[in-house]
């Protein structure tokens, strides 16, 4: 397990929370930062106490990206900048491509470049009404490098994405909203409250049904309609053999609330 005061990972209650923690630079990330981070999501993925992931910042800043102040210090060549991003930045949304577990963004402040890539690729943001977007990577004369230009066209249509990625223009919350860049803003001392509700809600929910739901929104983008929908006939075969869809059709007819195993 790499070991760093520069990413905490907690589990309590079945929620594991990712936190970035450096404050003082806004969380902007660095190689020890990312090692750790491409752990704590494949511990979540492998740990079966772990149902939902809540990714934050400590501080005022969800996180700034990488570290522009040390851009400059080395002289990597191409190739070797390509295997950096590759081999160490970009193992974190090929991780989260991989899991099927529900992780959250709660965005308590600003979200720039990378760090706004690193929201985008979870699969909701819950955002303070401080929270500021920016995809950045213009203003230092770089291409979009951890997924924005992936992610950000799939959320609010090719012409806006670029839009965005060609002016670096800050997004504030309510906007991003508007957008549809995250799902929910609300002020900064409830968002820890609102955001666990939301995790709790997913966490106690039937666990099968949940992750196969999420593979099959995602795997829906990539596919047919025909591919589809007998993938979702082999998933819908599955889940109606579980506990939980048992426990929902009794709880049904009973008129109450379904006690899911959550697992």
């Amino acid at each position: 397990m790499p070991e760093t005061s520069e990413l905490l990972y907690e589990v309590e209650a079945r929620i594991a929370t990712i936190t970035l923690n450096r404050p003082d630079k806004l969380n902007a990330f660095t190689a020890p930062m990312i090692e750790r981070w491409v752990w704590a999501l494949a511990e979540a993925q492998r740990d079966p106490e772990v149902n939902v992931v809540v990714v934050t910042g400590a501080g005022r800043a969800f996180c700034a990206g990488g570290d522009v102040g040390r851009m400059g210090e080395t002289t990597p060549t191409p190739l070797q900048h390509k295997n950096e991003l590759w081999e160490k930045i970009h193992q974190i949304p090929k991780m989260l491509d991989a899991m099927d577990k529900p992780v959250i963004a709660m965005v308590n402040g600003v979200a720039v470049g990378a760090g706004m890539g690193m929201a985008l690729q979870c699969d909701l943001r819950i955002a303070a009404e401080e929270a500021r977007f920016s995809t950045g990577y213009v203003n230092v004369g770089l291409v979009p490098g951890d997924g924005d230009a992936f992610f950000l066209p799939r959320l609010v249509g090719v012409a806006k994405a670029l839009e965005l990625l060609w002016t670096g223009d800050f997004v504030e919350a309510r906007e991003a909203e508007r957008l549809g860049i995250v799902n929910k803003v609300v002020p900064a001392g409830d968002l820890r409250q609102y955001t666990y509700g939301l995790a709790r809600k997913i966490a106690d929910g039937p666990q099968i049904a949940i992750r196969l739901t999420k593979r099959v929104a995602y795997q829906s983008l990539r596919l047919d309609i025909r591919t589809h929908l007998d993938l979702v006939s082999s998933h819908m075969a599955v889940v109606r053999d579980t506990e939980d869809h048992r426990e929902g059709v009794r709880a049904f007819k009973e008129k109450r609330r379904p006690k899911f195993t959550g697992r």
